[in-house]
């Protein structure tokens, strides 16, 4: 069951308690009807330019991205080169995979892995304790050199680098009973990386940094494949927004990293809050992508980019998948503020810290929030 923090003296508001970088935090949220985000509050930008050989055309887009960074922290593309195919393909093979008896999947469990590579069941994630336990469940792919077009050879990788990486193979071998899951998932991992590669080089032009910035940092990122499976909030029908017994499908959370590249099928369920305190349908839009600048990108930017606090409810009676493609530096890099994001005035707000830690951190941040529901 969901928890309610209600206001007393004002029953239009509500709190919702999210970790974060400086720990626990708690918002305001108007008690208002969920309704669909206006075109002005999350923006479809047409991608296409990014590609072409034009420096003013790339720097169009960036100037697009800067805005939508800026006022809420998500935007949808299109034209993003991702072909519909493997979209659909992938979408096929987790239906395919999701559809076992659960005796069948837990073959591929997240247990074995050493690095969050496989499948997590049902009432086994809870992203914010205040809301109970996710009603879904996953499968995660991390990033493996060998999955990389970028890399040649990886004996080649520095051992700085490869000492954050994983290569192993059990959540393939247990799913090689669903044909076409291994071929349709790393195609779309693979598609995804080339799309986050030049979508990182937008965000430094977004940044007035030369596009090549931050290129060294993501020669081995830190890359996790979510493929998201939500059943309906409840059996055989829907509910309405707001049921106090409704649950949640995932929790009121900000990423971690620099951002995320979300596609949703047309089911809907996304909910932003924006910075009015109020939650907004992040709807489904036919061959696009859902942007979510993360926490990572909102430290090295001085708090200048903005990662907001988002979750999912599926109320729709059907069951709904998303694929969440989480894009960061390496584990072995550094974060750090930009000189040129500190304005006039301003200080530097973060200190310098390792990607690794910084991963750690926003864990134990969740830890701590986890541990104070508990106490």
């Amino acid at each position: 069951m969901a928890t309610e923090l209600v206001n007393p003296a004002s029953p239009d508001i509500t709190y919702i308690r999210v970790a974060s970088p400086t720990g626990p935090v708690t918002r305001t949220v108007l008690r208002t009807p969920l309704r669909d985000a206006l075109p002005s509050e999350i923006p479809v930008i047409d991608i296409s330019p990014i590609f072409s050989p034009h420096l003013e055309d790339r720097e169009a887009v960036a100037r697009q991205v800067n805005h939508a960074a800026t006022n809420i922290g998500f935007f949808y593309i299109k034209n993003h080169g991702v072909e519909t195919a493997v979209i659909q393909d992938t979408y096929n093979a987790a239906l395919e995979f999701y559809r076992q008896d659960l005796d069948q999947k837990l073959k591929a469990t997240v247990a074995q892995s050493s690095r969050y590579n496989g499948y997590r069941a049902p009432d086994t994630m809870r992203l914010n304790p205040d809301e109970g336990l996710d009603l879904r469940e996953a499968f995660s792919i991390t990033y493996d050199p060998r999955l990389d077009p970028n890399v040649t050879h990886v004996q080649d990788i520095p051992a700085i680098a490869k000492e954050h990486l994983t290569m192993e193979d059990h959540h393939f071998t247990a799913t090689q009973n669903v044909p076409n899951f291994k071929s349709a998932t790393t195609t779309y991992f693979r598609s995804c990386l080339a799309l986050a590669r030049a979508l990182t080089r937008t965000f430094a032009l977004s940044l007035g940094l030369p596009e090549t910035t931050f290129d060294s940092k993501i020669a081995y990122p830190d890359v996790a494949l979510n493929m998201n499976y939500y059943p309906p909030i409840r059996d055989g029908g829907s509910v309405e927004p707001g049921d106090p017994d409704a649950g949640v499908s995932i929790g009121s959370h900000t990423d971690f990293q620099l951002f995320t590249i979300l596609w949703q099928d047309m089911v809907g369920g996304l909910q932003v809050l924006n910075r009015n305190g109020q939650w907004i349908n992040a709807k489904p839009m036919p061959d696009t992508f859902v942007v979510n600048i993360a926490d990572c990108l909102q430290r090295i930017t001085n708090d200048k980019y903005v990662s907001t606090i988002h979750r999912a409810q599926n109320w729709s009676g059907k069951e709904r998948v998303s694929f969440a493609f989480f894009w960061g530096f390496g584990l072995h890099e550094t974060c750090e503020v930009l000189k040129n994001c500190i304005e006039a005035g301003e200080k530097k707000k973060y200190e310098d810290i390792q990607c690794w830690e910084w991963l750690r951190k926003r864990v134990d941040d969740m830890t701590q929030l986890d541990k104070e529901k508990e106490a």
